[in-house]
C-alpha cells in the first residue's frame, strides 16, 4: 500500500463529505494498493474508510495477494454475501456516503454494497480518483518513455511487413504481433489499421477490405509496458501519397503542431482544444473533426485531463496526455496525427519522436 497516495485519497475523500471509497479491479486499486484483480464473477471490492484502515473482500484464492491489509474472504461454496456484511459492520458504513468509480464499477458491486451498507449512498468519485493520478511520477514518465519506444520501434519494423493485397485485419494481426514481441506487456487496445473510405470513421474495425495501392491508412496503436501506455496516431500511403488527403494531412499536421505549441503550464485544457480546432475550422472543415483533441495518457488509454472545449482545467507539470486532431471525409478517408505530449515545468514535451509525414510503402 502506497501510505502517502492513500493519504492523499482519504483527506480529498473528507474534504467531499465522503465516508469512504470503494474500489473494483482496475487502475485505481492497482496504483494505490500494487496489486491487480480483474473483474469476473467472484466480486472484489476494496473499502478506504476515511476514519479506519482500509479493508478487501475478496474470493479466498486472491487473499495471499494483499498481507498488508485486512481481508474478509469467502470461498465459492460460501458466497459472497456473509464477507460483505461483516466488512460494511466492521467499517460501519450504514447510512454512510461512499464514494464509487462511477464508470468501472458494475451493478453486481453497487447492489452489493447497496444491500449490505444499508441505507448507504453511492456517489460517483471519478474526479477525485483522476485528480490522484494526473501528474505522474518520475518512474510513472519512464515506463511511459519505455511504452512510446517499444511501439515506435514495432510500428518501424511493422512498415516493410505491408504489401498489396493484404487485408486490413492481417496487417493490425501483425501489428499486435511486432509489439508483443518487441518488449509491451499488453498491447494499449486493438490496433486501427483502415484503409482507404474506411479511413473516414475515427473508430473503425479493421476487416476485411484489402490494400490497395493509392489508400491512404489510419493506423492508431499504443503498447502497456510496466502498466502505463502509449498511444500513436500516423498515416500510411500504399505507394506515393496522391489525391485529395494530401491537402488534408498537411492541414491536421498544422492542427496537430498548433494544439501542442499551445499545451504549457497554467494553460486550460480546452485552450489545446481550441488551438488545435481553429486550425481545422478556418480552413473549411470544422464539421469534420467530429472528435476531442486529446485525452489524458498513463495507466488508461483514456483518461483525465480530457483535451476538449468545456474543460478548464489548468494543465500542470507532470500531466500527460493525447493531441490528435483529424479530418474525416465519407467515401473518401481520413487523417489523424496523435501525439503523446508531458507537461513540463516550463513548457511541454512531447514523448513522440516519429515523423508526421505520411509513410510511404513502396508497392
Amino acid at each position: 500500500m502506497n501510505k502517502e497516495l492513500l493519504a492523499r485519497l482519504l483527506e480529498s475523500a473528507q474534504a467531499e463529505g465522503l465516508d469512504a471509497i470503494a474500489l473494483v479491479p482496475g487502475p485505481n486499486l492497482l496504483y494505490l494498493t500494487g496489486c491487480g484483480f480483474h473483474l469476473s464473477e467472484r466480486p472484489t471490492v476494496a473499502l478506504f474508510s476515511v476514519d479506519q484502515p482500509p479493508v478487501m473482500v475478496l474470493p479466498a484464492l486472491e487473499v495471499g495477494k494483499v498481507p498488508f491489509m485486512e481481508t474478509f474472504s469467502y470461498t465459492d461454496e460460501e458466497g459472497y454475501a456473509m464477507a460483505f456484511h461483516e466488512a460494511c459492520v466492521a467499517l460501519e458504513l450504514a447510512e454512510a456516503r461512499i464514494g464509487v468509480e462511477s464508470l468501472r464499477m458494475r451493478l453486481l458491486e453497487a447492489r452489493i454494497l447497496q444491500r449490505y451498507a444499508s441505507g448507504a449512498q453511492l456517489v460517483p468519485a471519478d474526479d477525485l480518483l483522476g485528480r490522484l493520478r494526473m501528474a505522474k511520477s518520475p518512474a510513472e514518465l519512464a515506463a511511459m518513455r519505455r511504452a512510446i519506444a517499444v511501439a515506435e520501434t514495432a510500428f518501424l519494423g511493422w512498415l516493410a511487413e505491408l504489401r498489396i493485397g493484404m487485408t486490413e485485419r492481417e496487417a493490425a494481426a501483425r501489428l499486435v504481433a511486432r509489439l508483443l514481441t518487441g518488449g509491451a506487456d499488453a498491447v494499449s487496445f486493438d490496433p486501427i489499421v483502415v484503409s482507404g473510405p474506411n479511413g473516414a470513421l475515427p473508430h473503425a474495425v479493421p476487416g476485411s477490405r484489402q490494400l490497395c495501392f493509392g489508400d491512404w491508412l489510419v493506423v492508431d496503436w499504443g503498447a502497456f509496458v510496466e502498466g502505463y501506455a502509449s498511444d500513436l496516431t500516423r498515416t500510411v500511403t500504399m505507394g506515393p501519397p496522391t489525391g485529395p488527403l494530401c491537402a488534408i494531412h498537411d492541414l491536421v499536421l498544422r492542427a496537430n503542431e498548433a494544439g501542442r505549441a499551445a499545451a504549457n503550464p497554467g494553460v486550460t485544457a480546452e485552450a489545446v482544444d481550441a488551438a488545435a480546432r481553429a486550425v481545422i475550422t478556418a480552413a473549411g472543415y470544422g464539421a469534420n473533426f467530429t472528435h476531442r483533441t486529446g485525452h489524458g495518457l498513463g495507466m488508461e488509454v483514456h483518461e483525465p485531463p480530457y483535451i476538449v472545449g468545456g474543460n478548464s482545467i489548468p494543465l500542470l507539470p507532470g500531466m500527460t496526455f493525447t493531441v490528435e486532431p483529424g479530418v474525416y471525409l465519407e467515401g473518401v478517408g481520413g487523417v489523424r496525427i496523435e501525439d503523446d505530449v508531458l507537461i513540463t515545468e516550463y513548457g511541454a514535451e512531447t514523448l513522440s519522436t516519429l515523423p508526421r509525414a505520411p509513410f510511404v510503402v513502396s508497392a
